[in-house]
């Protein structure tokens, strides 16, 4: 994570899903959910 100018730059390293099947692609989607509410809570974000 870096800070500029009130900017806030996020550096997720994620598996590439191109060409896999559902079943793993959902946990790479799953991950991606919960590090976005994670993100949106770090900013005083409530999230449902």
């Amino acid at each position: 994570m870096s800070n500029f100018s009130g900017k806030r730059y996020e550096d997720w390293a994620l598996e590439d899903p191109a060409g896999l099947g559902v079943e793993a692609v959902r946990p790479i989607r799953d991950e991606i959910r919960r590090r976005v509410v994670e993100l949106l809570n770090d900013l005083g974000i409530e999230t449902k």
